[in-house]
């Protein structure tokens, strides 16, 4: 990786000094192969969550399912906005290298990696490295440091070691397409530091070093693009040890960085992704994703996939979130089962308002995760998390015996060691598959799990010549592989093409006020207050309606209370419950207003 990095940064500057075509870096950064994830690749970015929950989570759930590493959020002092409500976004805003934030101190720090480390899982930073905090804020840290604009007085930076462009009043950037400015100007008022300065440099490297000197194991380089790819290379290089880095490059238009110039540092997060895959899982349209690698703009081993991610779930770009339920599932458990790039996947807290930050107590330290209670906790869904042991089992194979309807239903395998089939349509697709599994007794692992030899669902017999026979519902998915192998159901009864659901939620309203249901689904009204069900008051304080949902499907919904042009929402988060898979294919999903 040494160098490789030492010449990617030689091949930047060449192309900075004389227009070169960005494939002068592909072909000198082909010598060596950086740092990778290893055979367990798959990372779950644990969007804000504390220290010690981390911790927590990699013993109780990551490690015993073979997620391979966690994307930590910045672990550096930022400064502090209870003026604003402690957005997110405070997080990206340093203002020192200390490590203190509203997640956990140093020590708590420590001890989590420590943890996960047992637990076999890796951590990778959330580097926020091309600048520190806005102008409009000054003040105290998390940390305790004070700080001002262009002064940071805990990391001894001052106003020279930091870009003033000149250009636009503000020294904000205003020409993406000016790739001096996208560089050397400010990204939404964020004091730009000069990384072109060896004393910056020097700063850069002590702050990732004292994190590797902690147990880190690499780090995604917020906001790259911003930076010249030989800038990152200088202060990334002398970083002990060989870390793993990713870099987040946005791809954008003419005269902007591209994501080919900083492979030659380490990978890329790939944004072509989640638009084509989101867009099939949310459309529907499955049959050309085995062209995927054809679609995107990096080579699968330069590239860090994602369906979305904590900017895309709020700036609109995500084709799909948790939000979508469903079609959000099944395009995360593609993702993994498929052999392209580094999938991570996400686990968010919920919001409605894009600038909230995660659950916290009223001094804005965050909350101890609770799934469920402000904590979407997508990896822990079973489509995600007996997703990654197959992925694992797949190391270093191939897709093999594709299959598609032509539109929403597609299956293929990994070589001889998985097979997976998806279905998108309103119907259930039954058919007999034919893989290059050996001939055994597996469990279905997104119906069930494998535990002690056994199999908690289904199970399905592939004969001698790799062929088994299966039917999936609608908008569902099936997966095989050699490492759940085991007894269980070889006979399952009838699968729930639809399921008629009885909703009754108890409520007490005032007069004039009605409820409804809605949620993730078209018979749902698709959170559309508008075309939300009525129930019926006939019990009242019990509302009730019935309604025909897709079987084996896990739908999000809420209960609203309509006056007139007046909505009232239930508190957060969604209600989730998964429609039944098998006969009776009839379900009474009892609630209380929240």
């Amino acid at each position: 990786m040494r160098t490789r990095k030492l010449l990617a940064a030689a091949a930047t500057a060449l192309i900075a000094a004389t227009g070169f075509a960005v494939g002068v870096i592909n072909a000198t950064a082909s010598e060596a192969s950086p740092a990778s994830p290893g055979a367990k690749d798959v990372i779950v970015h644990l969007f804000e969550w504390p220290w010690s929950s981390v911790a927590n989570e990699c013993t109780s759930v990551l490690g015993p399912k073979g997620f391979g590493g966690v994307q930590v959020s910045p672990p550096q002092e930022h400064v502090v906005l209870p003026g604003q409500g402690y957005p997110w976004w405070q997080d990206y805003q340093p203002v020192s290298y200390q490590l203190s934030t509203r997640r956990g101190d140093r020590n708590a720090f420590a001890s989590m990696v420590s943890t996960c480390h047992a637990a076999g899982v890796k951590i990778y930073v959330d580097a926020v490295v091309n600048h520190m905090a806005g102008g409009a804020s000054s003040g105290t840290g998390s940390g305790g440091s004070a700080y001002s604009h262009y002064a940071y007085p805990s990391v001894a930076y001052g106003t020279d070691d930091f870009h003033h462009c000149g250009r636009n009043g503000n020294d904000d950037i205003a020409n993406y397409g000016d790739r001096w400015e996208v560089q050397n100007c400010e990204l939404v008022d964020l004091s730009d530091l000069k990384t072109e300065s060896s004393y910056v440099r020097g700063k850069l490297t002590a702050y990732l070093n004292d994190l590797v000197g902690l147990g880190v194991d690499g780090f995604r380089v917020d906001a790259a693009k911003h930076m010249p790819a030989a800038d990152m290379a200088a202060f990334l290089d002398p970083v002990n040890g060989d870390p793993y880095v990713f870099s987040e490059v946005i791809e954008g238009g003419s005269g902007e960085p591209t994501p080919e110039e900083y492979t030659g540092i380490g990978d890329v997060t790939e944004f072509r992704y989640g638009d084509v895959v989101g867009t099939a899982f949310k459309d529907g349209n499955l049959s050309n994703l085995n062209n995927l690698a054809g679609s995107m703009r990096l080579g699968s081993g330069d590239a860090v996939a994602f369906i979305d991610n904590h900017d895309t779930q709020r700036n609109g770009r995500a084709k799909l979130t948790y939000k979508d339920g469903t079609s959000y599932a099944l395009s995360e458990a593609f993702m993994i089962a498929y052999p392209y790039g580094v999938p991570q996947v996400m686990s968010s807290f919920t919001f409605s308002n894009n600038d909230a930050g995660p659950p916290a107590a009223s001094n804005g330290t965050t909350s101890a995760v609770s799934c469920g209670n402000g904590w979407q906790c997508e990896h822990r869904a079973r489509t995600t998390a007996n997703m990654v042991a197959l992925r694992n089992a797949a190391t270093g194979t191939a897709v093999s015996n594709w299959w598609s309807n032509g539109s929403n239903q597609i299956a293929f395998g990994r070589g001889s060691a998985a097979y997976v089939a998806f279905n998108r349509s309103g119907s259930a697709l039954s058919r007999t598959f034919q893989t290059s599994l050996p001939a055994g007794t597996y469990c279905d692992v997104m119906a069930g799990d494998f535990t002690n030899g056994a199999c908690t669902g289904t199970a399905y017999t592939v004969d001698s010549s790799g062929q088994f026979t299966a039917t999936v519902a609608a908008s569902a998915a099936l997966a095989l592989h050699i490492n759940a192998r085991g007894s269980g159901s070889t006979n399952p009864p009838t699968g729930c093409t639809t399921a008629a659901i009885a909703f009754e939620s108890n409520t007490t309203t005032t007069f004039g006020q009605n409820v409804f249901v809605t949620g993730n689904t078209a018979a749902l009204g698709n959170w559309d207050p508008a075309s939300a069900v009525a129930l019926s008051s006939a019990a009242y304080p019990v509302w009730k309606a019935t309604v025909t949902l897709p079987g084996n499907t896990a739908v999000q919904y809420k209960y609203i209370k309509k006056e007139g042009s007046t909505v009232v929402w239930e508190s957060d988060p969604n209600r989730t419950r998964t429609t039944p898979s098998a006969t009776p294919c009839s379900a009474t999903w009892a609630d209380t207003w929240r």
